[in-house]
């Protein structure tokens, strides 16, 4: 999710469930190469596993990008063919790439020949008034055939002029049956699931489908919810998930190293605000981190004094 799934979110979501595969935000080829390759490329171990999604079209810079990626050991590379924003499109990338299957299929196999690490799409169900489903099945079938074996597929077509990014996510309808037909034709792929998924009853039913369920939104909004769905999906792990507070504690300490690495405390506790998503006192903790983090010189000890606020509503409550 691009301005979300930085290393700093990632950071957060590790410490919420040790197996979920991780994504970056889109990252563009060419600013890969050419670009601060440290804050665009980098992530810590602790992150792992991580897939650099990469956005756009020229097979060549694609393909370098690729091999800075497994370089630095991301898990997978994820090619972004789902994004409809007007900026995406203009540089030819994005969802727009889904009316070029042979070009999407020369950038598939040009990164698969120069990396072994996977290479998945990301893409949607359709476009425009080319939402059938002859429409999604060539463009598949055309990625398989360069070599692609795994597909995110957000269930929604892409209204590609005259629907914002926020939009695209709820205007067009979901219609998750035309993704289960997918893998019902196509048995050989690994296909996984995307839009809408709020609830881990609603990620179990996906699973008696598909072979996997990305979520978005709903894992910023409410981070926490993923200790469940660790707890759910890995019950062999017998994971004990950290309490809010606890996670809370180990942000601080997060902080701590990376504000020396340059960060600045609004850009760690951004990501944090719904950790106490639908528990009492988390307005307030919401507000008091929001404010104390936009201070000057804000530091890691405004995590730690936060919790006075929890505590007290607990008590309260």
């Amino acid at each position: 999710m691009m301005d979300r799934t930085d290393r700093h979110f990632r950071y957060l979501l590790r410490l919420l469930s040790p197996d979920l595969l991780l994504y970056t935000e889109m990252v563009v080829a060419q600013a890969a190469l050419h670009g601060d390759r440290g804050r665009l490329l980098g992530f810590s171990a602790v992150e792992s596993p991580v897939a650099l999604q990469l956005g756009g079209s020229d097979p060549e810079l694609l393909g370098a990008a690729a091999v800075l990626a497994a370089e630095r050991g991301y898990a997978a590379i994820n090619l972004n063919i789902g994004c409809p924003s007007d900026r995406v499109q203009s540089g030819r990338f994005g969802a727009c790439l889904m009316g070029e299957p042979e070009q999407v299929a020369a950038c598939v196999s040009r990164m698969q020949r120069l990396v072994d690490i996977p290479v998945t799409v990301k893409t949607r169900i359709g476009i425009d008034d080319r939402d059938d489903y002859g429409f999604l099945r060539e463009f598949v079938d055309a990625c398989a055939g360069a070599g692609c074996r795994t597909f995110v597929v957000h269930a929604r077509k892409a209204i590609l002029a005259g629907l914002s990014p926020a939009e695209n996510r709820s205007i067009p309808p979901l219609n998750y049956a035309r993704v289960y037909r997918l893998k019902s034709d196509f048995s050989q792929l690994e296909v996984i699931i995307n839009g809408g998924v709020v609830t881990t009853a609603g990620v179990l039913e996906h699973l008696r489908h598909v072979d996997g369920v990305m979520i978005g939104r709903q894992a910023y909004k409410d981070p926490y919810w993923l200790t469940e769905l660790q707890a759910t999906l890995f019950p062999e792990r017998r994971w004990q998930p950290p309490a809010r507070e606890e996670v809370v504690a180990q942000m601080a300490d997060y902080a701590q190293t990376a504000l020396h690495g340059g960060a600045r405390m609004h850009h760690i506790t951004r990501h944090m605000l719904g950790l106490f998503c639908g528990k009492p006192g988390a307005r307030a903790w919401r507000r008091y981190v929001t404010e104390a983090a936009t201070v000057p010189g804000a530091k890691p000890d405004l995590l730690l004094d936060s919790l006075k606020l929890i505590a007290a509503s607990e008590t309260t409550a």
